[in-house]
């Protein structure tokens, strides 16, 4: 069992304990895998970050004024998002708090791959219009795949997304994750405070990032909290357990 919350409902489908091992989610263990495959490697590394650049964002990107000094200062939001049940005005919630957050800081980086549904794309071509082409802070791109994306994600500060997968991994890498739903099918998230709920409402998400962006003690709360999902040694231990009974 990855949590122990998924142990309690095993135990209430009768399963004996004693064949019950809580391991973390294996999704750390790749998670992990993958950061440290780059980090090590500094062709794909590179790699990557020309593809992303090609995508439409310079992760080591600098302002003017930090050219002066050689040394960039901005942080990273990144978004993600795709979920049925907020197309249509929570998609336009969401496009209206990204535009007023980058106009609030505009020493922030908002970077925002588009999923490929007409419903996500449709409001940000309503709301940005021109604008998302030469912003100088925002910046919506075309979709990344796993290793790309995992690339941004740990140079990420903020992640503001309706994903599913993220509320787990990102926590990992200790990045604060804002959900952009109004309930999640990951309580233990929740209950250990590496994610909070915003909704689509269009006050939470402005305050809530603002709020991480401005204060070091909510910032420092979220990302330090221990992720519920796991420390990168499921597999090991699944195997230490199969190799036991």
């Amino acid at each position: 069992a990855p949590t122990e919350l998924s142990r309690q409902n095993l135990l209430k489908e009768n399963v004996d304990n004693q064949d019950i091992i809580i391991t973390g989610n294996t999704v750390i263990d790749a998670l992990f895998w993958v950061v440290n495959k780059i980090k090590e490697d500094d062709n794909l590394a590179l790699t990557l970050q020309k593809n992303i650049k090609n995508c439409g964002y310079d992760v080591n990107r600098i302002s003017r004024k930090e050219a002066r000094t050689c040394v960039s200062t901005r942080k990273l939001v990144l978004i993600t998002g795709h979920r049925r049940e907020n197309f249509g005005e929570g998609f336009r919630n969401i496009c209206n708090a990204i535009k007023t957050l980058s106009i609030k800081y505009p020493s922030v980086d908002f970077v925002y791959p588009m999923h490929l549904n007409p419903n996500v794309r449709k409001p940000i071509a309503e709301i940005f219009g021109n604008d998302k082409d030469k912003s100088g802070n925002t910046f919506f791109i075309e979709p990344l795949d796993y290793l790309n994306f995992v690339f941004l994600m740990e140079k990420a500060d903020i992640i503001l997304t309706d994903s599913g997968g993220i509320q787990e991994e990102a926590p990992s890498l200790g990045k604060p994750v804002l959900v952009m739903r109004n309930n999640t099918e990951r309580p233990e998230a929740l209950e250990a405070g590496t994610v909070k709920l915003v909704g689509t409402d269009y006050d939470k998400i402005v305050n809530e990032v603002s709020q991480l962006l401005e204060s070091e003690e909510a910032y420092n709360k979220m990302s330090k909290a221990v992720n519920p999902y796991g420390d990168g040694l499921a597999c090991e231990r699944i195997v230490n357990f199969m190799k036991k009974i």
